[in-house]
């Protein structure tokens, strides 16, 4: 069964790599880095199946100096200054083992264009045998991409993958992770296009595990190092954490398939109370029927609406009761009749001639609370009763 694998990164200065030795391994050809003054020489390198320079279309004609491997990644080294610069852009591409090598071929180079295309660089491209020791069916492909446009008289501006993504957004475009899903996208388009073409019923699907609805832990990638030392039978770093990780995904798929199963089991619990529930009100319903068989909506009605007026009424009732309860309990009040202004001057009158009475007859008396007298007075002029006089 066919795989699906496009893995991208930069070649970069700071990684201790260089345009010139990444070309030259990956075509299996000598190139002198002018640069370094180092000659890079792997012309002795086996498994190379094939290796093939593609330009864009304004750079397509047969003598143009991006033709020449080692002048091309020289110039890509050339034009950069910076001690951590970008030279190149890597691609590696898994190649359906089902195609024949001539179908393989056509296939990276379609691949090629298409980038070509997009961003105006030339990519060298190289397809490898798998190793003696491997897995023969790891037929892969690398591609070297310039990080800039390849014009008549050398290398011109950076490409927009090579953009960070502020700049991308300011300029309308997508950010590098949405090319990368892009180019994805294109090499399983391509792909599936040539398995139909061929009549063979495999498709592969560029998108994650999760994204296609299968779990699974997806593949970690070795890489060629640890994968010749494990060939060796050495033990790496990492290999364990690899075999680590593989353990522990082992244990959580064992955990949510017990899971899985628990709810399961909770499901088919609740769909038989469901099924005994719904017996029971089947039995239910029949004895209604067979036992009251006068009994209907209408009647339930009327029956509710009987006993509601009754209970209202015994509660009217009982509140009538303990109305007249409180007020037998109660004396009655009579209400105070309104007073005239007449009447409440004349009541003033006889309570003063009744205070100078009292003074009269007790002279010797001194009251004690003046207070209440000045304010007895205040009360009187209120009234209009003259203090010497009385009247």
């Amino acid at each position: 069964m066919a795989i699906f694998r496009l893995s991208m990164e930069p070649v970069s200065r700071a990684k201790g790599r260089s345009a010139t030795a990444s070309a030259a391994y990956r075509s299996g050809t000598k190139i002198h880095d002018q640069r370094t003054g180092m000659t890079w020489d792997f012309t002795r390198r086996t498994g190379v199946e094939h290796a093939e320079i593609v330009l864009p279309e304004s750079a397509s004609d047969t003598g143009h100096w991006a033709r020449d491997r080692s002048a091309l990644w020289n110039a890509a080294e050339l034009v950069e200054k910076r001690k951590d610069a970008r030279t190149a852009r890597e691609y590696g591409l898994a190649l359906p083992h089902e195609f024949t090598r001539d179908q393989q071929v056509e296939l990276v180079r379609r691949f090629s264009v298409e980038l070509a295309r997009r961003y105006e660089v030339a990519v060298d491209f190289a397809i490898h045998l798998p190793h003696w020791h491997g897995d023969q069916r790891n037929v892969h492909a690398h591609l070297l991409a310039t990080t800039r446009q390849v014009r008549a008289t050398g290398l011109g501006e950076k490409v927009a993958m090579e953009w960070s993504d502020t700049n991308l957004a300011k300029a309308g475009l997508g950010s590098t992770k949405k090319q990368l899903v892009s180019l994805r996208a294109f090499w399983t388009d391509i792909q599936n296009a040539k398995f139909k073409e061929l009549g063979m019923n495999i498709r592969v699907d560029h998108r994650t595990l999760e994204a296609q609805g299968i779990d699974r832990q997806p593949t970690s990638h070795l890489g060629p190092a640890v994968s010749a030392m494990h060939r060796q039978g050495m033990q790496t770093r990492v290999g364990q954490r690899i075999a680590q990780e593989q353990r522990q995904a082992a244990v959580q798929r064992a955990e949510r398939l017990k899971e899985m199963l628990r709810l399961e089991r909770e499901r088919a619990q609740v769909d038989r109370s469901i099924l005994d529930v719904s017996a029971d009100l089947a039995a239910a319903q029949r004895d209604l029927v067979e036992h009251r068989p006068s009994l209907n909506l209408e009647d339930i009605r009327k029956r509710a609406r009987e006993e509601w007026l009754a209970l209202r009424e015994a509660r009217s009732a009982k509140a009538s009761e303990a109305a007249a309860e409180t007020a037998k309990e109660t004396p009655p009040v009579t209400p105070e009749a309104p007073r005239t202004v007449e009447e409440i001057q004349r009541q003033a009158r006889e309570n003063w001639l009744e205070y100078r009475r009292q003074q009269l007859l007790n002279p010797g008396q001194v009251r004690e609370e003046s207070p209440d007298r000045e304010q007895g007075r205040a009360k009187d002029r209120g009234y209009g009763i003259d203090d010497d006089t009385g009247l």
